[in-house]
């Protein structure tokens, strides 16, 4: 039962940072250039919305693991 209440408070912490940041954001280098001594980069930067659903179902669905009984 360990690794269930495990899952429940992984869930539990996601889903409720996905409610409250909404998303993620990263950089990408997509171009890269060297031309004699000079190197040109170009980079992008992205960002990934989670649903408020998914973040909702999985804050619900890791309080449901950990209030469960043994």
């Amino acid at each position: 039962m360990k690794g269930t209440k495990l899952l429940g408070v992984v869930l539990l912490v996601l889903g409720l940072l996905a409610l409250a940041y909404g998303g993620f954001s990263y950089t990408r280098t997509t171009d890269q250039a060297s031309i004699g001594p000079f190197k040109v980069e170009v980079q992008d930067k992205e960002r990934v919305n989670i649903p408020l659903w998914a973040g909702l179902g999985a804050a619900i669905v890791g309080g449901i693991l950990l209030a469960r009984k043994q």
